[in-house]
C-alpha cells in the first residue's frame, strides 16, 4: 500500500511520461465531460471535498486511477492507494486502523483508492464494509470491469457508480500536444517536432487509451537521434513505436461484444454483425460458439419467413468442424449473411413460449381415443385408434380433425407472419 504526499515538490523525471504527465487539477483532465464537466455531480463533490465512496469502471487509459490521483491532490484528507492483486486482508486492516486513528486524534479523512478492485474475494469485500457505513473510510475502487457483475453486490450497493468511457480522438491528441509543449514534465526540453500525421496515426491506434499514445510517443523521442538541435518524430517513426493493441476480452466485453453480434443478426445489419463477428474471433472467441449462436438466431429470428436460413447456418457449422479454421471463416460469413438478409419472423419463438407454457400448467387431460398408440394387439378393444382420420386417405393428403386435448380445441399456437415464406403459410390457413 501507498500513503500520499503531495506536498512535496518535482515528479522525478525518470518516471515514464505517462505518469509525469497526469493532470494536477480537474482543469487539466481530459475527458469524461459526461461526468467531470463543469457542474456534474462527480466535479462538485470532488471541489467540495464531499466525495463519497465511489466505483470508477471503464476500459484502459480513460483517466480512472488519473481522476484518483486528482482526487488526491485537492482533498483535504489522507490518500492510501491499495492494489487488489498484491493486497490482502492484513493490509485493509492496517489501513483501517491507522484511519480510525486518524480520524479519531486529528479529525481527518482518509481516501482507500484500490486498483483492480474486481480482484478482491468476498472475504476481503467485506473487511472494508463497516469501514464505509461508518465513515472511517471513502472507498475509490477503479476496475476495467462493470462492477455489476464482477464485484460482490454488498460493496456495489454502499458506492456510487461512474462509468468512464474511452477517451475520443480530440483528447488523445491534447494530451500529445500538451506532452509535447511541456516545459516541466513533458518532452519539451528535447525539442521535439511531430508532425501531424504522426500525431494522426498514434492517436488512431491507441484508440482511447491516452496512457498508450504518450508511451508511444516517448518511446519515440527517446530512440530518434537529434539532427539540427531537435528531434523531429514522422510518421515512419510513429508507427515504429506504436504496435496495434492485443485486444481486450474480459467478460463482460465479451458478453457485450456476443450481444451487439446478436442484436445485429436480428436486427438484418450484415455489416455490423460481420464486424463483431470478426472482432469476436480477433479476440479469442471459440468460432463453434459463434456459429452456434447463428443457427439460434437462424430459428429465433427468422424461422419460416426464410427456412433456408437454418439450412445455411447449420451448413456452416458443419463446414467449420470438417474444414476447421480459417477456410470456414467464409462459410460462417456467407451464413451470417444469409441470417442478416432474410425477412425475419419471431412466430417460431413465440409459438415455442405459448405451447411450453401451456405444458408446464399441466391440467392437459387425456389424450383423445382417436389418438392413443395402435401398435399393439388388442388396443380396438380399449378403443385406441377408433374414428381417427388417415390424412392421406384424402384429397390434398389432409383432412380437418381435432389433434388437441379437451378443452384446447381452439388454441392457436402458431401465427404466420407477413414476409417471405410465411406469406404462403398464412394464406394456406386462411384458406382451411
Amino acid at each position: 500500500m501507498t500513503l500520499f504526499d503531495f506536498s512535496s515538490a518535482e515528479t522525478p523525471s525518470t518516471r515514464p511520461l505517462a505518469n509525469r504527465m497526469r493532470p494536477r487539477n480537474l482543469d487539466e483532465f481530459f475527458g469524461q465531460e459526461h461526468i467531470i464537466g463543469k457542474g456534474r455531480l462527480l466535479r462538485r463533490a470532488i471541489e467540495a471535498d464531499r466525495l463519497t465512496s465511489s466505483i470508477f469502471y471503464g476500459p484502459p487509459g480513460c483517466g480512472k486511477t488519473t481522476l484518483a490521483h486528482v482526487i488526491a491532490q485537492m482533498t483535504k484528507s489522507a490518500f492510501v492507494r491499495m492494489n487488489a492483486v498484491t493486497s490482502g486482508v492484513a493490509d485493509v486492516r492496517d489501513v483501517l486502523k491507522e484511519a480510525k486513528d486518524r480520524q479519531s486524534m486529528y479529525g481527518k479523512s482518509t481516501y482507500l483508492l484500490l486498483d483492480e478492485c474486481h480482484r478482491w474475494n468476498k472475504a476481503q469485500s467485506d473487511s472494508i464494509l463497516p469501514a464505509i457505513e461508518e465513515g472511517i473510510i471513502r472507498f475509490i475502487g477503479s476496475t476495467t470491469e462493470n462492477p455489476m457483475i464482477s464485484m460482490t453486490p454488498a460493496i456495489v450497493s454502499r458506492c456510487r457508480l461512474f462509468a468512464f468511457e474511452p477517451l475520443n480522438n480530440t483528447d488523445v491528441k491534447n494530451a500529445l500536444r500538451a506532452a509535447l509543449s511541456d516545459q516541466e514534465r513533458g518532452v519539451a526540453t528535447m525539442h521535439v517536432v511531430m508532425d501531424d500525421d504522426a500525431i494522426d496515426h498514434i492517436v488512431s491506434v491507441a484508440n482511447g487509451d491516452a496512457r498508450m499514445a504518450l508511451n508511444a510517443l516517448e518511446l519515440a523521442a527517446l530512440t530518434t537521434p537529434t539532427e539540427n538541435g531537435r528531434i523531429h518524430i514522422t510518421l515512419p517513426i510513429a508507427e515504429e513505436s506504436i504496435q496495434k493493441p492485443v485486444v481486450r476480452c474480459d467478460d463482460t466485453l465479451f458478453y457485450d461484444m456476443l450481444s451487439a453480434f446478436c442484436k445485429s443478426l436480428r436486427g438484418s445489419d450484415s455489416d455490423a454483425a460481420l464486424l463483431w463477428f470478426s472482432r469476436l474471433l480477433y479476440a479469442g472467441a471459440d468460432p463453434r460458439l459463434l456459429a452456434r449462436r447463428i443457427i439460434a438466431h437462424a430459428s429465433e429470428d427468422v424461422g419460416l419467413a426464410n427456412p433456408d436460413a437454418m439450412v445455411q447456418a447449420v451448413t456452416a457449422a458443419q463446414a467449420l468442424e470438417l474444414i476447421g479454421m480459417p477456410e470456414a471463416r467464409l462459410s460462417l460469413t456467407q451464413a451470417i449473411i444469409a441470417v442478416c438478409e432474410s425477412p425475419k419472423s419471431n412466430s417460431v419463438v413465440q409459438a415455442m413460449a405459448s405451447a411450453k407454457a401451456d405444458a408446464e400448467k399441466g391440467d392437459l387431460g387425456a389424450v383423445p381415443l382417436y389418438l392413443r398408440d395402435t401398435h399393439y394387439q388388442g388396443h380396438e378393444k380399449l378403443g385406441n385408434g377408433a374414428s381417427y382420420l388417415y390424412p392421406h386417405d384424402f384429397d390434398g393428403h389432409w383432412v380437418k380433425q381435432n389433434y388437441m386435448p379437451d378443452g384446447f380445441e381452439n388454441t392457436v399456437y402458431y401465427e404466420p407472419g407477413s414476409l417471405g415464406f410465411e406469406q404462403q403459410i398464412r394464406k394456406k390457413k386462411e384458406n382451411v
